[in-house]
């Protein structure tokens, strides 16, 4: 269906990659993988023709559509169902001809119909219906206006939009974006069963697996296929690139023997012979070159100065609002044990970062109660840090991580700042002209530099590339203290919480339970559908 051949793509001078040649297959899930700034979304846009490569050439099969998710969404007074099923062109083409037929074309019309019948044209608005439900949408707001939702729940609609559409070639770039847990393993199984071609980009690790059955990866201005999903190619070349640095090892270790042997013993009348076949044999020693990876992985640790006690952290009749008066959850209350790794979920982001603003300190506290236990040191990384790198504490970065550091020593800030790859003049950069990403990685050494013993983390993948993704994952794996977390994540969240809690307008969901069973536990839906029917009723 597509193939690269012999392509080569520059930017600004600098080589992204070049002597590509791979071709994908009608039907594949493909997995487009690379550090930051490698090149994958140049590869997207040459895909969609909306760049040239500087070298070779991309070949895309004649008649074959390609899909990609809108960016923006323009207000509307078109219903989420409608501008959904705009998707489809073909079937609003036909849709146009069916209604501008006149009392004499009958033939025509019949044709018509057999055409939207071809098209699946019959069964268009339930399956858009579907795709909308799937998405998060309750019934009621099928027929809402565009206008009336949020930023976050238009992407939604544009990516139904783009899910509708029967072109050949679908291209998603950072789908799971904005998407609850339980939406993106729905998203997961509609693509796993999707009839089309996918290329996909994403930093969820659980949606590539989930999704995908082949890998291109770009590294080291080089692009390579694998069939697989993600983490049978991670571990893959994980594994190979162990083998050949054990290879080498072992070789270089008998090089220096051989060499050792030669200088010794080849004016040794008795040993030459064995000292010429060393030298035969050392010719042929071979050392494979282990190309430096564009991957850097952080080196991220949360070490309490302290152990937590007995007394973790004790919730009572928690409720918030938002600011036009709308409950976002009320009644949540818990007790947290020492050991509980918690992951916070809910279906309205604003509703779970009203939370941890509560715990933080950043909230009015209202009627309800909370208790930190004596021990407890905690440190709070909010999904949005734009408070921090403001124009009035646009300091060097060096001088913005020394602030919230009793050592003011500018080699001990260093180690902190070098574990998030700020090295050399990096440290004097100003903060106001930091990426998403480094924001990101200055409050993660922020935190690290607190030595907290309880983590609250909003969304703290944000931003991140897979490498800095994977790091975290591990540190908080590791962590010996106790947490509460939200992420979009899913292998974050499964692979480290014991416990999970789901605010909503009505109460708690309260489980303690593996998370894969949670987002799938018909019992947990259950209840889920008892608060909100509530909310509703």
């Amino acid at each position: 269906m597509l193939s690269f051949n012999d392509v080569a793509c520059r930017r600004d001078g600098k080589v992204l990659f070049s002597q590509a040649s791979f071709v994908i297959h009608a039907g594949q899930k493909v997995a487009l993988c690379g550090a930051y700034g490698s090149g994958k979304s140049s590869l997207f846009a040459m895909i969609r023709g909306a760049i040239e490569p500087d070298d070779g050439v991309v070949s895309l099969q004649q008649q074959v559509g390609i899909t990609h998710v809108a960016q923006e969404t323009p207000s509307s007074d078109r219903t989420a169902l409608e501008y959904v099923l705009d998707g489809d062109q073909h079937f609003r083409t036909l849709e146009h001809a069916i209604a501008s037929c006149g009392d004499d074309d009958g033939e025509r019309l019949a044709n018509l119909h057999a055409d939207l019948d071809q098209a699946g044209g019959y069964t268009i608005r339930a399956r858009a219906g579907s795709l909308l439900n799937g998405l998060g949408f309750t019934a009621d707001q099928h027929q809402r206006t565009v206008a009336s939702f949020s930023g976050g729940w238009r992407m939604r609609l544009n990516l139904a939009q783009a899910l509708i559409s029967p072109n050949e070639l679908l291209l998603l770039d950072e789908p799971t974006n904005d998407l609850d847990p339980r939406t993106v393993t729905w998203l997961s199984d509609f693509l796993a069963d999707f009839k089309n071609t996918v290329i996909v980009i994403s930093h969820d690790r659980y949606f590539l697996d989930m999704v995908c059955t082949h890998i291109v990866d770009i590294d080291y201005t080089q692009i390579k296929s694998y069939t697989g999903n993600y983490t049978f190619w991670y571990q893959s070349s994980q594994l190979m690139a162990a083998q050949i640095a054990n290879k080498n090892k072992k070789n270089e270790q008998k090089r220096k023997e051989m060499m050792e042997f030669i200088q010794r013993f080849s004016a040794n009348a008795s040993k030459s012979k064995q000292a010429t076949s060393r030298k035969k044999a050392l010719d042929k020693l071979d050392i494979t070159e282990i190309k430096p990876s564009t991957r850097k992985y952080p080196f991220i640790n949360f070490k309490p100065e302290r152990a937590v006690g007995d007394q973790i952290l004790k919730v009572d009749n928690l409720s918030a609002a938002n600011e036009e008066g709308e409950i976002l959850f009320s009644d949540v209350s818990f007790i947290m044990n020492k050991g509980e790794k918690i992951a916070l979920l809910g279906h309205d982001s604003t509703a779970v970062t009203a939370f941890y603003e509560l715990l933080a300190g950043e909230r009015d506290l209202g009627e309800g109660t909370i208790e930190w236990g004596q021990t407890i040191t905690w440190q709070y990384l909010p999904s949005v840090n734009d408070e921090f790198f403001t124009a009035e504490n646009d300091l060097e970065l060096v001088d913005w991580l020394r602030q919230f550091s009793e050592e003011k020593e500018e080699q001990f800030i260093r180690g902190f700042l070098g574990r998030m790859f700020f090295a050399g003049d990096d440290i004097y950069k100003k903060s106001s002209v930091l990426s998403g990403g480094e924001k990101v990685r200055c409050m993660l050494s922020k935190i690290m530099l607190a030595h907290p013993n309880f983590l609250l983390l909003n969304e703290p993948t944000g931003h991140l590339d897979l490498e800095s993704i994977t790091a975290l994952n591990n540190s908080v794996k590791e962590f010996p203290g106790n947490l509460i977390m939200s992420s979009h994540d899913h292998e974050l969240i499964a692979s480290t919480v014991n416990r999970i809690i789901e605010i909503t307008p009505n109460g708690i969901i309260d489980q303690l339970m593996d998370y894969n069973d949670y987002v799938k536990s018909d019992k947990v839906e259950k209840l889920r559908e008892e608060l909100y029917a509530t909310t509703t009723a």
